[in-house]
């Protein structure tokens, strides 16, 4: 990790929990209240702004290497247009691939693993990630329910991390999935005004149209919840490991 030049000393733990806290909160407020989309689209906002003063005291590498583009160095739009972007678009994603039990602890779960394959403060989630399986164990057979102060917490767990490891480009090729569940769904709901759903007979889910990552599988398709579940995981897997080759070359 590197040095601080500031002599005020700055806490990786600390920002990340900072973060994380926030997370949790928002999604608690959403789960008494009901927030609307354009709300929870721009309140992880606010917990960017750790982030912002870490990257920026410990001067934080701020280029990205772009496909087709190479390396492009952002300067200070990396600190207050590119982190607010990583901390909102992920904790969304992350919060929108869910409803069945699993997606939103497992799912996210291989996300971080592949993050922490490269991170220098890969200690900072041994701990967490330890409880966070036992966690998934129990959402997947259904003992738990995560909620949206579950998933908004794992969301900012997610994006948090990858800004304080600096490891962008992995996290975007892991959450491909994600973004693309989360562009379905925004797309369907802005052109048809239908959000995406499935019918479930007691033990199939089914679905008539394509609307979700979800619906996608389920198209014309009964599945368990399990087999779903399994079957996006395995695909998030499959991208995580992608973004984990790429961070090798």
């Amino acid at each position: 990790m590197q040095q601080s030049s500031n002599p005020e000393p700055v806490s990786s733990a600390f920002t990340l929990a900072a973060c994380v806290l926030f997370g949790g909160f928002m999604g608690m407020m959403d789960d008494w209240i009901d927030l609307k989309w354009r709300y929870k689209a721009f309140m992880p906002l606010i917990a960017a702004l750790p982030l912002i003063y870490y990257a920026q005291t410990i001067n934080v590498r701020t280029s990205i290497i772009l496909p087709f583009v190479g390396l492009v160095d952002f300067g200070i739009f990396y600190f207050y247009l590119i982190i607010p972007l990583i901390v909102m678009i992920v904790t969304n994603v992350v919060n929108q691939l869910g409803g069945l039990n699993g997606l939103e602890s497992i799912c996210p779960a291989i996300v971080i693993a592949g993050l922490m394959a490269f991170s220098p403060n890969y200690l900072l989630m041994v701990g967490p990630l330890m409880f966070w399986l036992i966690l998934a164990a129990f959402n997947f057979s259904g003992k738990i329910f995560v909620g949206n102060t579950g998933s908004f917490a794992i969301g900012m767990t997610v994006a948090s991390f990858a800004v304080i490891s600096d490891l962008k480009v992995n996290l975007f090729v892991s959450i491909l999935p994600f973004i693309f569940n989360s562009a379905l769904i925004l797309l369907s709901a802005f052109f048809s005004g239908k959000k995406a759903a499935v019918t479930f007979d007691g033990k199939r889910l089914c679905s008539d149209r394509r609307k979700s990552l979800v619906t996608i599988i389920t198209y014309h398709r009964p599945l368990t919840e399990r087999q779903v579940v399994l079957i996006i995981s395995c695909i998030v897997a499959l991208f995580t490991l992608l973004g984990i080759l790429i961070q090798m070359l």
